[in-house]
């Protein structure tokens, strides 16, 4: 069923030990991590376009043989499991080494295309990189990870996959508020699915240990391996700096898409940075509902709000400086570095530019008069508390021979708020339908681009929670119709609309709702 090798074991330095011991590993890019076998494992779900991508057939596979495989009780034929070696910078200071604490890679998969992807169980137990911690994931967060993993792929923003989320049928401890009252959870696996699990923080560890050699290994098989074009085409320092330029242009892309849809990661550590662009560990993440550029869904986060909705741009040019850092002794000057924070300012802001006009069904942002019809939309959805997502798709709607402030009233949150908005909403439709009627395009092509890039439905905190509600009372009946919905996310179809409405009142403080920790 699986074509497994290991590329990435075979290409650099690792512990053979097995040792699961928490502890440092210097000099080594892997450690040899056997997954925990569980008790009783039950697979939930299987992600049909992920096993379409693998081309793995699931369904000429007993459903006991499939959990077991994805749950690691049962290893693939060539599989040599094992936990990467990372460090990182949390909360904008270095951790030293990290690495996957309850990650666990099998190892790289071939399709019958050519194209290669790696498995990655997480909750599969320890590893050496554990530190304190038991290696498990609890369903709650499991679900959240398998479900916005293929959201974020229908609403087309570049991101890891899942391909099964899986119960192991035994409790798992966590301390989910961290109050001192930790409580017994049902423990799951989930199967994620990428091209590379490489990070930031895999060339952050060796620069920090002044480990030049394993720096360069690390470098020159990620080029090899992901960046076929640039490996054909430079070579020496060259090559080195066209691959930092790259992944600065995809971060930068990255963000762009992020920013389009109203995603909030809730921890971009560096450890948690993809080097091919892709958004990488779902953990306390949302989606900005009332509009608050400010807007974080992550506890942790909450006073200090270094992660929110509209700092994410600002924290990955960091996270880009911090990986320019990393590559620095590769280099003779430091001028490449100072050339990829220019590639990532210089592809985020055309990226963003495009990505505005197509929200807002411009032609193009013409002029500082376009600009400010922009600005001044999204102050006035944050005055009027007006949800994210179901303003856009209204404004898709309105028409600019007689716009009516009525179309936007669904994504109100608090009628007397709208109220008191209600002249400056109108002023600003007047000044909108304005502007779109100049367009070089009909009425038609503007909300025909407009709802291919504005979503009707995204994965709300509070779907989420009544979805692992309903799992944790023994039926998968509301999970799968939000894979179905989720899987058209820009329909206005009957499961779209089943979920498209602003977030409900009792969700606003309910825990898991509306801010998370990351307890999983």
């Amino acid at each position: 069923m699986f074509k497994i090798s290991s590329p990435y074991q075979e290409a650099l330095p690792g512990d053979q030990s097995g040792n699961l011991a928490s502890r440092l590993t210097p000099g080594v890019a892997w450690s040899l991590a056997q997954p925990t076998p569980v008790l009783k494992p039950k697979l939930l779900a299987v992600s049909a376009p992920v096993a379409g991508l693998l081309h793995v057939d699931v369904e000429n596979v007993s459903r006991s043989e499939l959990g077991d495989i994805l749950t690691g009780n049962l290893i693939i034929p060539a599989s040599t499991p094992y936990a990467m070696a990372y460090g990182g910078h949390q909360f904008g200071g270095w951790a030293g080494q990290l690495g996957d604490g309850r990650a666990i890679v099998l190892g790289t998969h071939t399709n019958a295309s050519g194209d290669r992807f790696d498995l990655q169980l997480k909750g599969a137990g320890r590893t050496p990189y554990s530190r304190r911690a038991d290696g498990r994931a609890v369903l709650r967060s499991s679900l959240r990870e398998f479900v916005c993993s293929e959201a974020m792929h229908h609403l087309g923003v570049p991101t890891t996959r899942a391909l099964s989320l899986a119960l192991t049928g035994e409790g798992v401890v966590r301390d989910m508020f961290y109050d001192g009252h930790p409580a017994t959870e049902p423990g799951a696996i989930v199967c994620h699915v990428s091209p590379s699990f490489v990070r930031f923080g895999h060339f952050e560890l060796p620069r920090a240990n002044g480990d030049v050699p394993l720096l360069r290994s690390l470098v020159d098989f990620t080029i090899r391996e992901y960046f076929h074009e640039i490996d054909a085409k430079f070579t020496g320092e060259e090559k080195v700096a066209a691959f930092l330029n790259e992944v600065a242009e995809r971060t930068a892309r990255l963000m762009s898409q992020w920013m389009r849809v109203g995603f909030v990661h809730g921890v971009m550590n560096t450890d948690n940075m993809s080097v091919l662009g892709l958004t990488l560990d779902y953990g306390p993440y949302g989606f900005v509902e009332d509009f608050d550029p400010r807007f974080t869904p992550n506890t942790t986060d909450s006073e200090g709000r270094r992660y929110c909705f509209g700092a994410q741009p600002h924290v990955a040019l960091w996270n880009v400086e911090r990986l320019a850092v990393a590559l620095a002794p590769l280099f003779s000057s430091e001028k490449p570095l100072a050339d990829a924070v220019a590639a990532f300012a210089k592809r985020f802001d055309r990226e963003t530019v495009e990505m505005l006009a197509r929200k807002f069904g411009f032609d193009s942002i013409r002029d500082e008069a376009d600009d400010a019809l922009v600005q001044d939309a999204f102050a006035l959805m944050q005055r009027a508390e007006l949800d994210f997502t179901i303003f856009f798709r209204a404004l898709a709607s309105i028409d600019a021979e007689s716009p009516r402030v009525e179309v936007l009233a669904p994504a109100a949150y608090r009628d007397e708020v709208f109220a008191a908005c209600r002249a400056d909403l109108e002023a600003w439709l007047a000044r909108y339908a304005s502007r779109v009627v100049q367009n070089q395009g009909s009425a038609l092509d503007r909300r025909r681009s407009m709802n291919a890039t504005n979503p009707s439905v995204v994965f709300r905190n509070y779907l989420a929670q009544e979805a692992i509600d309903d799992v944790m009372g023994g039926s998968t009946t509301k999970l799968e119709s939000l894979m179905r919905a989720l899987e058209r996310p820009y329909d206005d179809g009957e499961e779209q609309r089943a979920i498209a409405s602003r977030r409900p009142e009792w969700a606003r403080v309910r825990a898991g709702c509306s801010m998370l920790s990351c307890s999983s």
